[in-house]
C-alpha cells in the first residue's frame, strides 16, 4: 500500500480559480472513493469568497496511487464564465495539482514503547489498589504516553494503551504534516498553464475528454506525403 500526500492549489490565481479548487476538490474526493483510496485532509485554507478554497491538501493511502494520480498531477483547466464578475471577459481559468515530499511519518514499533505498570486508582471494589494491573505507555521517540486502567487485567490494559498510543502518535502526524504544509508555499508559485492533465466546462464542470485519434494523424502525413510527391 503507498502513501503519497497532495495539495490542490490555486497558485497567484484569482477568486475564479478558487472556486475551481472547490469544485474539483469534490471531484477530486468522489474518485477517490471509487477507487477505494483512503484519504485524510491534512490542511485546507479557504478562499476569499464563501464557498471557495485557496488551496487543500490530502493524504492518500491505497494501491496503484501512482497510476491514479498520473491523471491528476499537473496544471487542471476549468471553462467557464466568472460568477463573481460578470462582465469579466476571461473563460480560462487554471489551477494546479501537486505532489509534496519530504513529509515526516512516525510508524509506532513494538520496540520503541515503554511499559510501566502502576497501581489503579479510584473506584474498582476492595483490590483496586493491591494491584499493579494500571498500564502507563510511553512511545520513546516523541515522548507521547497514555495512562490506561479501564481493566483489572494488566494484559487487556496493555493492549488498549497500544491502540491509545498508535493514535496519539496518528494525530502527532498531522499536526507536523499541518504545520510543514502551511511553510510550504513552492507550489502555490508554481503553475504552469499549457497541456493541462483534465480539462472542465461549463457550471457543471463537464470532463473534456482529451482526443486521441492515430487515424487521423496517420491520414494528415499520408496527406503530407502525397502533396510532396506532386
Amino acid at each position: 500500500m503507498e502513501t503519497k500526500t497532495i495539495q490542490i492549489s490555486a497558485g497567484k490565481g484569482p477568486v475564479e480559480c478558487e472556486y475551481v479548487v472547490a469544485k474539483v476538490l469534490r471531484i477530486f474526493l468522489l474518485e477517490l472513493i471509487n477507487n477505494k483510496i483512503d484519504y485524510t485532509i491534512l490542511n485546507r485554507e479557504t478562499g476569499i469568497a464563501n464557498g471557495t478554497i485557496q488551496s487543500v491538501s490530502i493524504q492518500l493511502k491505497g494501491n496503484q496511487l501512482t497510476e491514479f494520480l498520473q491523471h491528476w498531477l499537473g496544471t487542471i483547466q476549468w471553462i467557464g464564465t466568472s460568477t463573481f464578475r460578470k462582465f469579466h471577459k476571461r473563460k480560462n481559468w487554471f489551477i494546479g495539482c501537486f505532489e509534496v515530499k519530504g513529509l515526516k511519518s512516525i510508524e509506532i514499533k513494538g520496540n520503541e514503547i515503554q511499559f510501566q505498570a502502576i497501581r489503579s486508582s479510584g473506584a474498582g471494589g476492595q483490590h483496586v489498589n493491591k494491584v499493579s494491573s494500571a498500564i502507563r505507555a510511553k512511545h520513546i521517540q516523541t515522548g507521547l504516553q497514555v495512562l490506561v486502567m479501564d481493566s483489572r487485567s494488566q494484559h487487556q490494559n496493555k493492549k488498549i494503551a497500544i491502540k491509545r498510543l498508535q493514535e496519539k502518535v496518528a494525530s502527532f502526524n498531522l499536526d507536523q504534516a499541518n504545520e510543514q504544509l502551511k511553510n510550504q508555499w513552492e507550489n502555490h508559485q508554481k503553475l504552469e498553464r499549457g497541456n493541462p492533465v483534465r480539462v472542465f466546462t461549463g457550471s457543471d464542470f463537464k470532463q473534456i475528454k482529451k482526443s486521441k485519434s492515430f487515424k487521423s494523424k496517420r491520414n494528415q502525413l499520408k496527406d503530407d506525403l502525397r502533396k510532396q510527391l506532386e
